[in-house]
């Protein structure tokens, strides 16, 4: 039997890996993690950290590091990140050429780039909003001063971040199974090889400083949609050992209690409710066309396309909607109707079936209408 040669893997393996690593949710082999963290401090010419803190959430990580920094603490990310990704990247580019670093980047890391940056915000933001809340809209021009002092200082805390699993799209992009004509540095670097890699296996973000690293564990609840948007309805759509969670649905953040009164949705509790975004989420879980039959809404324009109908909304824009039923008939004889959002401005039915088909009204004659 011949020992054969080892098939380098291909881009949608190696992203698929990756993506894998981004969504991973559970405790990290902390004796691994540490290993990694401390060899990451070696490749960058430091000395490992005296300690390493391990926080159960982004939270508390972040509580930990806006102590460190009050305490002097100097972050080293520069060197154990930052300069690790840019000579990585150089050293691809020069293998791969500028096209060829982009087409890799393309069939890669711009696969993850958005789930893994989408989570990313979240985090932040739910982060930001625990430790220093936006000021009450009657709050005066001191209290809005120092809330956004504070909400300044959690910034800069997060910047200090190195994101771990959430760096996946980096790693994709980097991973030497992609390059069987290049040597890899499997010993240290940003490689997919390398201690920053490792890490990433293992943990969610971290926090390098000079004398300790703050380690966080990584969510132990992850809920999306088809679109890998975060997405739940009846309780967090990301959560953390602690408590620490972010409730969300169809990747618009929303407050906890907020979901739930989901269930109960009237017509009346969407008209009332006074963010314009939060109303969206209550017309998408009521249903547009529900909310069209119970609101008492009247059609604004009909024709042989179907019915158009305008749904105003205080302090928002319209939601216009055409009403379309297909002309293929169901197994049972009906024929389903169909709802079709379209923007604003569509002043007939048949304008707003033709821009779902990125035409314009006059271009759009289909031969058979199915």
């Amino acid at each position: 039997m011949g020992t054969g040669t080892i098939r380098p893997a291909g881009p949608a393996e190696v992203t698929a890996r990756w993506r894998a690593v981004a969504a991973a949710t559970g405790p990290a082999d902390r004796a691994a993690a540490e290993r990694a963290v401390r060899a990451a401090y070696r490749s960058a010419g430091l000395a490992g950290p005296g300690r390493v803190l391990w926080c159960a959430s982004p939270l508390a990580a972040a509580r930990a590091v806006l102590e460190l920094r009050a305490q002097g603490a100097v972050s080293v990310r520069e060197a154990v990140r930052t300069r690790p990704w840019e000579q990585e990247r150089a050293r691809l580019h020069g293998h791969l050429g500028a096209q060829g670093w982009a087409e890799r980047w393309a069939v890669t890391g711009a696969e993850l780039w958005t789930q893994t940056q989408g989570l990313a915000g979240r985090i932040r933001g739910a982060v930001l909003d625990t430790l220093a809340p936006e000021p009450a809209r009657d709050a005066d021009r001191a209290a809005r001063a120092a809330a956004g002092a504070a909400r300044a200082t959690v910034r800069l805390a997060l910047l200090d971040a190195v994101l771990g699993q959430h760096d996946a799209p980096w790693f994709a992009a980097f991973d030497a199974d992609l390059d069987a004509d290049l040597d890899a540095d499997l010993d240290g670097g940003a490689g997919a090889g390398g201690p920053l890699a490792e890490a990433a296996r293992q943990v969610g973000w971290w926090w390098p400083y000079a004398e300790v690293a703050v380690v966080c564990e990584r969510p132990v609840e992850l809920h999306r949609d088809e679109a890998g948007r975060l997405d739940r309805a009846d309780g967090p759509a990301l959560s953390w050992a602690d408590g620490f969670a972010v409730h969300a649905w169809r990747g618009m953040p929303v407050p906890a209690d907020f979901l739930a009164g989901l269930a109960d949705v009237t017509p009346e509790r969407i008209r009332t409710e006074e963010n314009a975004e939060l109303r969206r989420v209550l017309l998408e879980h009521y249903g547009y066309d529900r909310y069209l039959a119970d609101s008492g809404a009247e059609p604004v324009h009909r024709d042989g396309t179907g019915v158009l109908w305008r749904i105003r909304l205080p302090d928002d824009e319209p939601v216009v909607m055409v009403e379309v039923v297909n002309s293929t008939a169901e197994p049972d004889g009906t024929f389903r109707t169909y709802w079709l959002r379209v923007p604003p401005s569509t002043r007939t039915a048949r304008a707003g079936v033709a821009w779902t088909f990125g035409v314009e009204e006059a271009a759009y004659r289909p031969q058979r209408e199915t």
